[in-house]
């Protein structure tokens, strides 16, 4: 049996980085390396090891992946396509597992995986199979988590709040999985404690299963003095204008993540999980009143 103990991870301050970080150092199983670049000023937790590397060479990453029984990618969407010289260096190195920068819609899904958001991921899946194909040893874990519970309704990505009129996709009655941070954190934990079950596949987590109409009515109860005007957005209108977008060769941010949106609120693109692996993860979800209470941090600062 394939024991995991050094984990090495690029993209440690991230929005997503960071509560990864969290989940692996508190679990106590992992002696945890964060891959910096020479000219990140970012501060890491006292309890990890640093290590400088410059992430456009596979031979200075290779050095700093030695001695690592697995590499998470957490990097954004500005390193995405980068990610190609994390593989290369940690087949190099000697890495039993990699952990992609996947965390989100469910890829394996033909539909979603067309859209042009996703070209990256895409491409790198595609990269790491080849590679592994080539030179097998190392394996991987795609992780498939839903829209982030908690940075989306933070940020109004998956229910605007500020201005008390919510853009509601598709009646809003589309029922999605969504994630908290915190539990992608742990998912992380799960699989390098499960090598072999969670080995080379798409694995499935998910803190609960909610629609917008749901989300809106949650926040109405917190909120109940707030003026509340939903406006109806058509998520087929959202696509087309985000294909004539392209199509123009604009590759830009409001035109990218049109497909964001159809894809979690469309109907037909797998956005409620029908399995997951919350059991061997160690996720044990979340409640209703856990949204609620996320809603009153947010509402109490938009009052």
């Amino acid at each position: 049996m394939v024991e995991i103990k050094n984990v090495a991870i690029v993209g440690a301050s991230g929005a997503l980085g960071e509560p990864i970080t969290k989940a692996l150092i508190e679990s106590g199983k992992f002696n945890v390396t964060v891959i910096k670049r020479p000219s990140s000023k970012a501060s890491s937790p006292a309890s990890v090891k640093v290590a400088s590397a410059d992430t456009t060479s596979v031979e200075s990453v290779t050095a700093a992946f030695k001695g690592q029984d697995a590499v998470v990618s957490a990097v954004g969407i500005e390193g995405l396509e980068g990610q190609n010289v994390l593989i290369d260096a940690a087949i190099a190195a000697g890495v039993k597992r990699f952990i992609p920068s996947e965390f989100g819609s469910d890829l394996a899904n033909p539909k979603l995986a067309v859209f042009p958001i996703f070209g990256h991921k895409i491409a790198t899946q595609k990269y790491l199979q080849d590679a592994l194909a080539a030179k097998p040893g190392m394996t991987y874990t795609y992780v498939s988590n839903g829209p982030f519970l908690d940075w989306g309704l933070n940020h109004g990505f998956l229910l605007e709040t500020k201005d008390g009129k919510p853009k509601i996709y598709d009646d809003g009655k589309t029922v999605f999985s969504a994630t908290t941070l915190a539990s992608v954190g742990q998912a992380v934990v799960g699989i390098l404690s499960h090598y072999d079950e969670t080995k080379n596949r798409y694995v499935y987590v998910r803190d609960i299963d909610i629609s917008q109409q749901r989300l809106l009515e949650i926040a109405q109860k917190v909120a109940p003095e707030k003026k509340w005007e939903p406006v109806s957005v058509n998520t087929v209108d959202i696509e087309k204008s985000s294909n004539e977008g392209i199509a123009r060769g604009e590759f830009t941010f409001p035109v990218m993540v049109g497909y964001l949106f159809r894809g979690i609120f469309g109907e037909g693109f797998g956005n409620k999980f029908e399995k997951d692996d919350n059991a061997l993860l160690g996720i044990t979800g979340k409640t209703e009143a856990d949204v609620e209470a996320i809603f009153k941090t947010v509402l109490a600062g938009g009052k």
